[in-house]
């Protein structure tokens, strides 16, 4: 069978209606992994706002370059760095359905950290350098002050 082009999608979606589309792609969702995420039921509470969210889910995975499997690979890296857990399980989830091996989870994983590490660092490091650069204290009354090291 063709795959439904973005055009007949949306035309679906109208002559559905937004309640039945929400309706149906809940039950596809359910069916797919199991059980409807959390989220996905929140905004189904909001039809136009579950299909809006998916359209545009499914439209960048879909147009992607890149293999799907990379894909969800990447977004339970991204999933693991916010440290969201439904993310990283969901997203682990699909990679396995999309043929990731243990190995390509651990690795997605460990850069997932190592990246999530370095932005830590990055960051406070910066935040320490600027305010180490000069006393607020005595630049909000004015005094001289000397610096560390001089």
């Amino acid at each position: 069978m063709a795959k439904e082009t973005f055009e007949e999608l949306l035309q679906g979606i109208a002559d559905n209606g937004a309640e039945q589309t929400c309706e149906n792609w809940m039950k596809d969702i359910e069916q797919e992994y199991g059980k409807v995420p959390l989220i996905f039921r929140r905004m189904a509470e909001r039809p136009e706002v579950l299909i809006s969210h998916l359209l545009y889910k499914g439209t960048v995975a879909e147009t992607s370059t890149l293999d799907p499997k990379y894909v969800e690979l990447i977004c339970l890296a991204v999933g693991a760095a916010l440290k969201c857990t439904h993310c990283t399980g969901y997203h682990m989830q699909a990679a396995l359905k999309m043929g990731a091996s243990r190995e390509e989870i651990l690795e997605v994983v460990l850069l997932a950290g190592l990246i999530s590490n370095s932005s830590v660092l990055a960051n406070a490091y910066r935040v320490i350098d600027d305010k180490l650069e000069r006393c607020i204290p005595c630049d909000n009354k004015g005094v001289a002050c000397p610096r560390p090291g001089e």
